[in-house]
């Protein structure tokens, strides 16, 4: 294990800064000052071969002016667009500030996006220019410059490409003079807090993606409320790996960081996650649920399946961590004998859990989508708690999460101290404050629709009580109104459904329907066991989806979990699927949200087949996906 840093003392920076005793207002002038702050210290680490480098904030300086005096020379004004089409890494963090350095306002595109929402993207915004990561996607783009008038120049981050209107990034940092860091200099002078940062497109999980225009103060107010809430510093090391193209890993996984000096490590991609854990033992981690969910479900597996005596060891030993959990919660004394021996079994059971992430990990941090309770309750016994928070993109992103301080599991934590929310009499959440975005770009109606009144609709139906802990119940356009009239939270169903060890992922359907149905996607690891177990022949998930015995299984589970609940609200009708929604399909953002409207459209015969199963007394049934674009067939 490498020795834990120095925490390294700040120096002040009048000329950095905006004066003394003033606190950076624009995102430039906050990097610039973790330079006199930090120097040697490195800013973050990348791969190259099989082996991590650093990169000192001298040298991230260094390659900072660089990047901005070569945008200087292709000729960008304050307030031009600049798009930045790159996976994560060290080229994006400079492309990124060194944009904001110029006055120019970033325009995120996953580097994974397809081609026609990159058009989209690139067209709606008017980018300028654009810094492409590979001569493929680069050459696509060449190929539509028809349907893109305002884009002059792409930056080749990679490889070669020979056009007119393509510059290669050795080409573009060499040709800058350095004479030219006195004018970055005085356009870093001359920024504004109010000043656009950064356009930053949504998902588009309900339509196409609109940009929602962020400025500096909203970015650092957000992450000056983050810092007083997370001890952060330079002895942490934080792995990156969602895309930065999200606002959510923007904020917290890289503004934040810079802000407070721990060390980016990027990872190589999201397959290398796990060898990355371990080259580069992070202390905080950053991530959406579905990479939670599929750690505790890793984690269950290889318990059930081992020893009896070691599973009755670690459920005994989880049983009492639960308890100790569960009193500090509530605030209660925690008797000395107990905590003696859940410290104990933190130590000698669950060290081992942390081995796989590196060995030095504090704490982690779940935004983006619900986090499913059992799966919080269980990293928290074990003393790697999960901080979950909720957050838009036009709020920069963060409204409340979790802390170390307050922590309430079944909630999103509490409101930032200086956001302000309110429940609308329809149960919609508002929000105001420093955070809130300016509007949509080039979308009036859409501004006004979203800002009435000095308040953000967001569109989350949510809860808030007397200690400020905020709950999410649904999205308000989710909602499912039955025929009968009822109100449905389809995603409260869903987190319930994805509870349970076999079933990996589920979408409830139901809209102006006499009923519930819903798709659920099996946990095929344990799925397959059980079939084992049972001694159930099957060659491919389509063979289990479809077997009676896997189906008598999981509507047992459902009728279970369902136990209790109103009539309107139990599932009638499921049908199992043999492959989970797929990103590469649409079917997911780039961050595993499920597009409601997408999936409901390809899956529209499969849910209109279970009404009509129901109609003619037909069981619940399973369904083989035999073409991953084709589910109508």
């Amino acid at each position: 294990m490498p020795p834990v840093r120095p925490r390294i003392m700040a120096k002040t920076s009048p000329e950095i800064v905006n004066g003394p005793n003033h606190k950076p207002d624009t995102i430039p002038r906050m990097v610039l000052s973790g330079q006199e702050r930090y120097s040697d210290h490195p800013v973050c680490r990348a791969k190259s071969g099989k082996a991590y480098y650093d990169i000192t904030w001298t040298d991230y300086t260094k390659g900072l002016h660089a990047h901005a005096r070569g945008l200087l020379v292709i000729g960008v004004n304050p307030g031009d667009r600049v798009a930045i089409m790159a996976p994560n890494g060290p080229d994006w963090s400079w492309a990124d500030i060194a944009i904001q350095a110029c006055g120019g306002i970033s325009v995120p595109v996953y580097h994974t996006e397809s081609l026609a929402n990159t058009l989209y993207i690139l067209n709606n915004s008017s980018s300028r220019i654009l810094f492409a990561w590979s001569p493929l996607a680069a050459n696509e783009i060449l190929q539509h410059l028809d349907e893109l008038p305002q884009l002059e120049t792409i930056i080749l981050m990679r490889g070669e490409l020979q056009h007119p209107q393509v510059v290669l990034k050795n080409d573009f940092l060499a040709g800058a003079n350095p004479a030219l860091d006195s004018e970055v200099t005085s356009r870093v002078h001359r920024g504004k807090a109010d000043d656009l940062a950064s356009v930053v497109y949504t998902s588009g999980t309900t339509g196409p993606p609109k940009g929602a225009m962020l400025t500096h103060r909203n970015f650092l107010s957000n992450v000056e409320s983050c810092a007083q809430l997370f001890q952060l510093g330079t002895q942490d090391t934080c792995l990156s790996f969602l895309p930065l193209s999200h606002v959510f890993e923007r904020m917290a996984g890289y503004y934040l960081m810079l802000h407070q000096g721990v060390t980016i490590a990027y990872a190589e991609n999201i397959d290398s996650i796990p060898v990355n854990l371990l080259e580069v033992q992070p202390t905080v981690l950053i991530s959406v649920p579905r990479l939670y969910e599929k750690m505790f479900a890793r984690i269950m597996d290889k318990v059930v399946s081992g020893p009896w005596i070691k599973r009755k060891i670690f459920f005994t030993s989880l049983a009492l961590c639960k308890i100790r959990v569960q009193r500090e919660l509530a605030r209660e004394p925690v008797p000395s004998l107990l905590n003696m021996l859940t410290d104990f079994v933190r130590n000698k059971v669950f060290s081992r859990l942390r081995t796989p992430l590196g060995g030095r990990l504090r704490f982690f941090v779940s935004g983006g989508a619900p986090l499913v309770r059992n799966v919080a309750e269980f990293f928290l016994a074990v003393g790697i708690p999960i901080y979950e928070g909720y957050g838009l993109t036009e709020t920069s992103p963060v409204i409340a999460v979790n802390t170390p301080a307050a922590q309430r599991l079944g909630t999103v934590g509490q409101v930032l101290s200086e956001t302000q929310v309110k429940i609308a009499d329809d149960g919609e959440i508002l929000v105001a404050g420093p955070g809130v975005f300016q509007g949509y770009w080039n979308s009036p109606e859409q501004s006004r629709e979203a800002l009435l009144d000095g308040w953000f609709h967001t569109g989350d139906i949510g809860e808030l009580d007397a200690q400020g802990f905020l709950t999410i119940t649904d999205r308000k356009k989710d909602l499912i109104v039955t025929a009968g009239g009822e109100n449905v939270a389809p995603q409260l169903l869903e987190k319930q459904l994805k509870s349970d060890k076999f079933i990996s992922n589920a979408l409830v359907y139901g809209d102006r329907r006499p009923f519930l149905t819903a798709l659920l996607i099996p946990n095929f690891d344990n799925l397959s066991r059980y079939a084992h177990m049972k001694k159930i022949d099957f060659l491919t998930h389509c063979d289990l989806v479809n077997h009676p015995l896997i189906l008598d299984l999981m509507r047992r589970r459902v009728e279970k979990l369902q136990h209790g609940q109103p009539g309107f609200m139990q599932i009638k009708r499921f049908t199992l699927l043999s492959r989970d929604f797929l990103a590469e399909g649409g079917e997911l953002t780039q961050t595993l949200k499920i597009k409601r409207k997408v999936v409901a459209k390809k899956f529209h015969q499969i849910v209109e087949s279970m009404y009509m199963a129901h109609d003619h007394g037909i069981h619940d049934h399973g369904f083989c996906i035999m073409d991953e674009t084709d589910t109508d067939h």
